[in-house]
């Protein structure tokens, strides 16, 4: 895909490896609309950019008519969305035990309900043109389960498995799906989401992950990168 002047979406866009992937697909000439729940470090991710090539919509990813108005909004912005990045994502590490259940339904909502409805509002304004890419930010957490990850491994699982069914049906009105794998990223999710300090200087960074995504996108649009597991080379996630 040639991403000059291509509408494309990013969600979870307002920082870290959102943000970043917004940076690279500016720099190659895309036209990108940021979605973020938080519209004051949306607005303040905007006024960074400061490129006319950048809007912002603020959405909230679990809800459906959010990601229809989303979608909506990239139409008007450069047309119908050519590139969906699923990438809204949080986290919180702890003991299966001591999770609440308010934190259990969030993690669920924004990791997996989210890349669902996100999906679902990429794939509706996708299909009629018969060509498009949706590429969905998941987890190496998606690969095995990891001690004190409990619940966010089991929402990552989930959208890996939904990726891969949806990438089969998508297919069929010409529309790309492909997970994105990355390990520990240093970003300031981390601190939201453990309470010990992480060794990010064995971590990817953001700009690893957003150079990843647009290697994907760039591919020829007859090549379905299914998967890619992205680690940068001494992270072993939580075995330290």
């Amino acid at each position: 895909m040639n991403l000059l002047n291509t509408s494309c979406v990013v969600t979870g866009a307002a920082r870290g490896i959102g943000l970043a992937i917004v940076h690279s697909l500016l720099a190659k000439g895309a036209r990108v609309v940021l979605s973020d729940i938080d519209s004051t470090a949306l607005d303040a991710a905007l006024a960074h950019l400061d490129n006319p090539r950048a809007i912002g919509c603020r959405a909230d990813v679990a809800v459906a008519a959010d990601m229809a108005t989303l979608a909506e909004a990239a139409r008007q912005h450069a047309g119908p969305p050519a590139l969906w990045v699923n990438n809204a994502g949080l986290a919180r590490h702890r003991n299966i035990l001591d999770y609440t259940t308010e934190e259990i339904d969030l993690m669920l909502a924004v990791n997996l309900k989210g890349a669902i409805l996100g999906s679902q509002a990429a794939l509706r304004a996708m299909a009629p043109q018969k060509r498009g890419h949706i590429i969905n930010i998941i987890s190496t957490a998606s690969l095995r389960g990891i001690p004190g990850e409990t619940v966010y491994c089991a929402a990552k699982w989930g959208v890996r498995g939904f990726t891969q069914g949806l990438r089969e049906e998508a297919a069929k009105s010409g529309v790309r799906v492909t997970a994105l794998l990355p390990g520990g990223v240093d970003t300031d999710f981390w601190q939201d989401a453990v309470e010990r300090t992480m060794p990010v200087e064995d971590f990817l960074t953001a700009q690893q992950v957003a150079e990843a995504v647009v290697s994907l996108a760039e591919m020829e649009e007859n090549v379905v990168p299914q998967e890619l597991v992205l680690r940068a080379l001494r992270d072993r996630d939580f075995n330290h």
